[in-house]
């Protein structure tokens, strides 16, 4: 099946996954099984530290923290299979979100590369 990368956007707060709703945390520990149910499947997923822990490459320049400002921060992203992409569209919407959204992308050549 084909693979979509789930981008999660959510508002930032400053006790980061600490200040999400604990409805919103058991949503997400749903997920997997809700996706299963609907015929998808998810290979992987990933939370990421607050955007303040970031540092930003652009060339020659490193920052320390986010490089644009923004009311939404990338939050986690995580990968399914999907029969296409309504199926992924339909399939991410199930993403519990306090005040964000989500993206979705198609993968290309999605392969895993194992270490030495």
């Amino acid at each position: 099946m084909p693979q979509y990368a789930v981008l999660i956007f959510e508002r930032e707060t400053p006790g980061g996954v600490a200040d999400l709703p604990p409805e919103i945390m058991e949503a997400h520990e749903r997920l997997h099984g809700r996706i299963a149910e609907q015929g998808g499947r998810v290979v992987a997923g990933l939370a990421l530290e607050p955007s303040a822990t970031a540092t930003a490459i652009r060339g020659d320049l490193i920052t320390d923290g986010p490089f644009i400002e923004t009311k939404e921060a990338l939050a986690g992203v995580f990968v399914l299979e999907a029969r296409d992409l309504d199926h992924a569209l339909a399939l991410a919407r199930m993403t519990p979100i306090v005040s964000g959204g989500v993206e979705v992308r198609p993968l290309i050549g999605f392969e895993t590369v194992a270490g030495d």
